[in-house]
Order: structure tokens, then sequence, then C-alpha cells
């Protein structure tokens, strides 16, 4: 018995190794720089990355159409499969600013509804990121929109944990529902000035989210579009009067600590407002243009984002100028 056990033992470590050396080899395998691949018609990038390479490459850019059956190859190389199953994809950055997509093609998606007993099949519509694109493919650490997309659809990116950076152009009207939920790796959103509405949830459960910026173009935020945003230190806003909107956005928010900076000169307007939840509210210059600026014996020295990042040029969202004469200026860019 004893000598059974030890070569037991003795072959499930064997295996154990050998197991591992068989992941290290294939992680050996993988490709980390980026690919560039050009495409010439909707349709083809299984084609042109073919089903060898499709699992080793980490860092892809994309130029030209994709359809349905790109955004599927897409999402199994990013880890899930038509139906939401794991894959053996590896892909960590998707660069798609000089993509553009289209309608057409095999649906990328298919949801079963338990309730219903049906399955609903999701296809690509133009210059929309759709509906359940990239949920759950927790390996995605940077997506790059394309720069035509003017919508970014409910769930779209729901689950995608490790994502830590995510540029929206600026061409975004709307962003759906629970399109950013449980995205808990992102540390700061700066929403562009394109921007008309956010949908329920659009944010929850985004815990590492530190620094928001909500523009004046936004009309309309569905409840709970923030909520679980544990992180959050500051919220920028710029309506000049306060957007109505319900307490539960920002539910489960330290809003003893998290500042809300609201312009100049509305302090009262806000504090009345839903937006009273936040016990510390301070104004500040949305315009970035008060008397210090226009002297001429008075120049910038330095510039900082809100993480204390020294910025050598103006960047999207809230920059902390300091200025020859010793001022300091929070100053937010569109």
């Amino acid at each position: 018995m004893r000598t059974f056990t030890l070569k037991g033992l003795f072959l499930t470590a064997v295996f154990m190794v050998l197991g591992c050396l068989a992941i290290h080899a294939a992680d050996d395998d993988l490709i980390t720089r980026q690919i560039t691949v050009k495409l010439d018609e909707a349709g083809t990038l299984p084609d042109k990355i073919g089903s060898i390479k499709k699992y080793k490459l980490t860092n892809l850019k994309i130029v030209g159409e994709i359809n349905g059956t790109d955004l599927r190859f897409i999402r199994e190389m990013a880890g899930k499969d038509v139906n939401g199953n794991g894959t053996a994809g590896k892909m960590a950055t998707l660069d798609l600013s000089e993509a553009k997509i289209v309608k057409g093609g095999d649906y990328y998606y298919s949801r079963y509804r338990s309730t219903s007993y049906v399955h609903t099949d999701y296809y690509t519509s133009d210059d929309v990121i759709g509906e359940y694109a990239f949920e759950n493919c927790s390996g995605l650490t940077s997506v790059t929109f394309p720069s035509s997309v003017t919508s970014i659809g409910e769930y779209a990116f729901s689950g995608c944990s490790g994502l830590t950076s995510v540029t929206i152009p600026s061409s975004v009207t709307s962003i759906g529902s629970s399109a950013f939920s449980g995205c808990s790796g992102l540390t700061s959103v700066t929403i562009p000035s394109s921007v008309t509405s956010i949908g329920w949830s659009a944010f929850s459960g985004c815990s590492g989210l530190t620094s928001v910026t909500i523009p004046s173009s936004v009309t309309s935020i569905g409840d709970s579009a923030f909520e679980g945003c544990s992180g959050l230190t500051s919220v920028y806003v710029s309506w000049e009067s306060p957007l109505s909107i319900n307490a539960s956005i920002f539910e489960n928010v330290n809003t003893k600590s998290c500042i809300l900076y609201v312009p100049k000169r509305t302090y009262d307007d806000y504090w009345l407002s839903n937006w009273g939840v936040f016990d510390n509210i301070e104004e500040y210059d949305v315009t970035g243009i008060d008397n210090v600026t226009t002297s001429s014996d008075v120049k910038e020295i330095s510039r900082y984002s809100v993480n204390g990042q020294r910025l050598k040029v103006p960047t999207k969202g809230l920059n902390i100028v300091k200025y020859s004469d010793g001022s300091v200026k929070k100053v937010v860019v569109q």
C-alpha cells in the first residue's frame, strides 16, 4: 500500500510538471507585438489570420471594414465564442481606430433566454458596437474604438474586468445600459462632449474607477449608472443648471469622501438637488479662463493629471495647472 501511494504521488507530480511546462511553452509561443491586419472586404478576417495563429495574437490592429463574421472571430480571439463559452484566445489589446463596423455577415453572439426558451442572435449594424459585443472578455486590457462609432450597445463590455483603458471617440452619442458594468479595472473615464445619453447601470460595479468627467452635452443618465463605483474620489460636471437625476446613480459610492466638482456659482443649486448626496461639493472653472491667464506676466509652468502624473500637453479630462505666480487651477479639457 505504501509503495502504491508513493508511485501515485510521483506520477501526479510528473503530470503536474509536464502540464506546467506545456502551459509555459504555449505562453512562450504567444505573439506579443502588435499585428496589423488590413481588410479589403468585410468578413475576411478569419481567412487573413487563420486558425493556427488565431489564439497566439495578443495585440491586434484592424484596418478596414468589419462585420459580424469578423466580430465573432475577434470575440474568439479575446476569449469568448459565439455562445459565450470560453476559448483559448489570449488577445489583450485591440485597436479598431482605423476600422469601420458595417452591417452584414454572421451573427456574432447568440444569447439563450431561459425564461422564454429561445435564442436571440445578434448581428452588426453600421457604426455601432453592438449589444454583448465583448461581454465577459475579461482578458481584454485595452480597446480603441473606430472613430466612426456612434453608439455603444447594452452590455457591450460588461464583465470585462481586465479592461484598464478605453478611448471613447467624439463620434459617440449614446452609451448603452450596462455597457461597461463590472469593468473593475477601469481607473478613469472621460465621456466626450458628443454623448447625450448614458444608460442605466452603464458603469455600475466599476470599483477601480477613481475619476469621472461628464460633459454638459449629456441630457439623461439612467438609474444606477455609477452604482458600486466604490473607488470614486472625484466627479466633474459642467452643467450650469444641475441635470435632473435619480439619487440611485451614485448608490454604494462613498459620497462622504468623493468630491463633486461643479461650475463656479452653482454650488447652491447642486447642493439642493439630488447631486446633494455628495458631502463635498467644490466649484471650479469649467472654461479654464480667468484673470490669472489673461496676464502677460503669468505663465503656465507645469500641468498634471488628477493622479499626479506630469502632462506634456493638455489632455482630455481634468488637468491641474500650476502658474508662475504660484496659483493652481483645475481645468477641464473637453
